[in-house]
């Protein structure tokens, strides 16, 4: 069954025999764990960039690094800081933290120090797992260092701090309307609940596979992907130059054996071609895709039903928000038309209208969602818990349901179908993110009086983040730059989050009840052509340049490239730098990563760049 409200006389939704009779708890994943270690303590459970930990290493090093923050007061309920790169580390804190009984907060290290901190500060967190010195974090916090033995090797792990369903597993950070980010708590039982979901949907196969974990720590579909060595998966942890270059990552899925992998249908866009070859040659057997984040194109739907068809690959449609564990519906991706299936076995789906009230079948609603998976709400914001986390009016048992803001329908088959938002949040490139956020970032900085951004879709760049800003009238130093603007917003938000395209407007339009006409707003500018008075040596000169410059044009769309343009300033993003390094190395044979073009946008300095690498090569 789905699930899902099937119509305006159906005061309950529909739900399977097992539920009705009174589903069964899931049993906590650090249980599961050690089962796992139990059945194979010698099998792999970790590779990471060549290295491997057994499951009797990995129960080991948990166990030490959980004696280690249990001494320094952490207790179920506390909240503790990951801040480290991807890596066997990794893992072994976030089963730490749980295995002392506390709730993980990831915090990427390549966020801008302000939004760490921040991140630290609103959380509570008072220890924090890292890789060592030489990063500053707020006055009082305790840092423990990842990956240094502290136990002898005869003495045995000790067993897990005991914890009850409900307490919270961990916090993860999501864009905020307000301008500020909110963090996510979720709990022990409702990650429970996911695997255990999965599981009987037939999305996690019955025996242990072989899993790639590509998505970000800071991003909840990460959950879905580590969490699997609780259940006996081996863990191949992705690291960022083969999550970055197509064909590392293929070489990493035939070295390991992987037999599963998520990603977004963005990503799927680049790695197609390699993964399509992959499959047609039959190697390592049939991949199976855990799609999410973004909805499925239907022209990406029908090429991975077609593969599936020719036994070629297995793809997932996975769908949900952070507010309800990760996933709360997911479809095998088959047949002609997109969708994101019935609920998961332990995830209630009302299809509802403004009055809360089931809608006729077939016809738009707001999807709400409840059950076990729900989360606690969002952390120091009971005003905004409240107004996202309702009272379930068709449960007696007093649980809340989560207004998700995503419209669907529910289809003859019970399957439910994604029709867009109801507000003004976006997804991109796979990560959540509110505009009012961005909006309020940018109208703080000096010289900006008022401040708009759209999400604009270009068949050449695809989807990119576009801001509209009015200068102050008193601007001391005049309108600000683009350029100027990027730079200070770099300094605030994380690189998903900052706008391509920055115009400068006398007024921001407006409707007449005084809100910003978002349909008013100017398209932005497809193309920057060189005004008559440019110097001639603005013009790429050598080989690297002329080469960078022949690839920027074709993947930006731009007739003219000059050697001091930015990257980013033209419209470019992390997947357009992919497809740059990958036509680098296949001209000159060099390797590099998407973050070297971060690191040197403009055009000459990345050829520069290029040239050192080839003169050491």
């Amino acid at each position: 069954m789905t699930g899902v409200l099937e119509g305006p006389h159906s005061p309950e939704p529909a739900v399977s025999p097992a539920a009705a009779c009174g589903r069964p708890v899931p049993v906590d994943l650090l249980t599961r764990f050690a089962q796992a270690v139990a059945n194979d303590p010698s099998g792999t459970a970790v590779h990471d960039h060549g290295s491997r930990l057994t499951f009797a290493e990995l129960d080991r090093r948990t166990a030490e690094t959980a004696g280690v923050l249990t001494g320094l007061g952490v207790a179920p309920g506390d909240r503790v800081g990951v801040s480290l790169p991807r890596g066997a580390d990794l893992v072994v804190a976030l089963l730490a933290v749980w295995r002392a009984g506390a709730a993980y907060v990831p915090i990427d290290p390549e966020y801008p120090q302000e939004r760490r901190h921040g991140m630290v500060r609103d959380a509570g967190v008072r220890v924090l797992v890292t890789a060592g010195a030489g990063r500053a974090w707020p006055d009082g916090v305790r840092t423990v260092e990842a990956g240094r033995p502290v136990a002898a090797a005869d003495q045995p792990p000790a067993p897990p701090v005991p914890v009850a369903a409900h307490t919270p597993a961990y916090v993860i950070y999501t864009s905020g309307s307000t301008g500020t980010p909110k963090g996510v708590e979720t709990t022990r039982g409702g990650a429970a609940a996911l695997v255990d979901g999965l599981e009987e949907a037939g999305m996690y196969a019955a025996r242990p596979r072989v899993v790639a974990w590509n998505a970000s720590v800071s991003f909840d579909a990460s959950v879905q992907q580590w969490a699997r060595v609780c259940r006996g998966d081996t863990l191949v942890v992705l690291g960022e130059d083969e999550r970055t270059d197509p064909a590392r990552l293929v070489a990493a899925l035939d070295a390991y054996g992987v037999q599963d992998l998520d990603l977004t249908p963005s990503h799927w866009h680049l790695l197609r071609a390699d993964l399509l070859v992959r499959a047609a040659e039959g190697r390592a057997g049939t991949l199976r895709l855990f799609m999410g984040g973004e909805p499925v194109p239907e022209q990406t739907w029908r090429e991975l039903a077609e593969a599936r068809t020719a036994g070629r690959l297995e793809a997932l449609n996975l769908y949900g928000p952070t507010e309800c564990t990760v996933d709360a519906t997911a479809a095998w991706i088959e047949g002609g038309t997109p969708h994101i299936g019935p609920a998961l076995a332990h995830v209630r789906a009302y299809v509802l209208d403004a009055d809360l009230q089931p809608v006729a079948g077939g016809a738009q609603g707001e999807l709400y969602l409840a059950g076990p998976q729900v989360a606690l709400g969002y952390v120091n914001r009971p005003a905004q818990t409240a107004t996202r986390f309702v009272a379930d009016p068709f449960a007696a048992d007093g649980t809340r349901m989560y207004r998700t803001g995503d419209k669907v329908r529910t289809r003859a088959d019970g399957a439910l179908e994604y029709l867009g938002r109801i507000d003004r949040q976006v997804k991109i490139r796979g990560y959540r993110v509110e505009l009012g956020e961005i909006e309020t970032a940018l109208a703080g900085q000096p010289g900006v009086a008022a401040a708009a951004v759209t999400l604009h879709s270009s068949p050449v760049t695809g989807e990119q983040l576009v801001a509209y800003y009015v200068a102050a009238a008193d601007a001391a130093d005049g309108v600000p730059t683009a350029e100027t603007l990027r730079g200070r917003l770099a300094g605030v938000l994380p690189q998903f989050m900052l706008p391509t395209v920055y115009t400068a407007l006398d007024a921001l339009p407006l409707t007449v009840n005084g809100k910003v006409d978002v349909a008013a707003l100017p398209a932005p500018e497809e193309s920057a052509e060189p005004a008559a008075h440019e110097a001639p040596d603005d013009a790429p000169e050598g080989e690297a340049e002329t080469l960078i410059a022949a690839v920027w044009s074709e993947v930006l769309g731009r007739e003219r490239i000059r050697a001091d343009d930015d990257f980013f300033a033209m419209g470019g993003h992390s997947l357009i730098a992919l497809r740059v390094v990958a036509r680098i190395k296949k001209q000159f044979g060099i390797a590099m990563s998407a973050r070297e073009v971060y690191r040197h946008p403009r055009l000459r300095d990345l050829a520069r760049h290029v040239d050192a690498l080839r003169a050491g090569a």
